[in-house]
């Protein structure tokens, strides 16, 4: 499906479209509407109505299949589906404590690990998990949740911030910018940003800029860490 073709303003909720994300519905039928593409297709190869009865038992049938079958976008859509058997929410969006949850989490993202770099790129890998980190704001830290937020409507059009880029709007976002950085209206501007001084790190320091923005294999942008039962997720950024 195609991308928008630039970042414009939410018609019902007046930020960035996508920044409302999932309480504004425009903004909510901007983001999903990958998600429910092809799930939509898959419904269709199994001659399944959307809304029909059969469709609650494909999103167990998806869920409960090994990784990799289905495309991720199928295993998140049934995962809001199919509530979690233990507190009821969306698999992966309840309480801390839920166990059930923190599995359905860390199945969630070793679709990511058996896919990325081949069938996976680091653009979906970031859009799956803004959209993941906004649907559980609960389960992040909130610099997490907003620098996701704030980055959401470029990662729609196919804008992807480097690791330091992301490291440093949440660094923004801890030290009170929030609203400024919310007024950026181009990628540029919002990834623009001079590091804090107070983030920097003796290791940080004097390592070159170019190595601290390179999206290297293996960094939390790509491969999320999975967190225990209890605890927030580790941070994705």
């Amino acid at each position: 499906m195609a991308r928008p073709a630039a970042v414009s303003p939410c018609p019902s909720c007046g930020d960035l479209a996508g920044r409302g994300y999932p309480g504004c519905r425009f903004c909510a039928e901007l983001v999903d509407q990958y998600w429910l593409f092809d799930w939509q297709e898959l419904l269709a190869a199994e001659q399944l109505a959307e809304g029909g009865a059969g469709e609650r038992e494909l999103a167990e049938l998806v869920l409960a299949d090994e990784v990799g079958r289905h495309p991720w976008t199928c295993t998140d859509w049934a995962m809001t589906l199919v509530p979690c058997s233990e507190c009821g929410a969306e698999p992966g969006a309840g309480p801390l404590d839920c166990v059930r949850c923190a599995a359905a989490e860390e199945l969630r993202w070793s679709w990511d690990h058996a896919a990325y770099p081949d069938t996976m790129t680091a653009g979906e890998h970031a859009l799956r998990v803004a959209r993941a980190v906004l649907r559980a704001p609960h389960r992040r830290r909130p610099a997490v949740v907003r620098a996701w937020r704030l980055l959401l409507p470029f990662l729609l059009v196919g804008e992807l911030p480097t690791v330091g880029q992301v490291q440093r709007i949440r660094a923004h976002v801890l030290a009170g910018g929030y609203a400024d950085l919310a007024a950026c209206t181009s990628h540029v501007e919002l990834t623009g940003l001079p590091e804090l001084p107070w983030r920097r790190s003796a290791r940080v320091e004097h390592q070159p800029k170019a190595q601290r923005d390179q999206d290297a294999a293996g960094h939390a942008l790509q491969r999320p860490a999975h967190p225990r039962p209890g605890q927030p997720a580790a941070d994705p950024v």
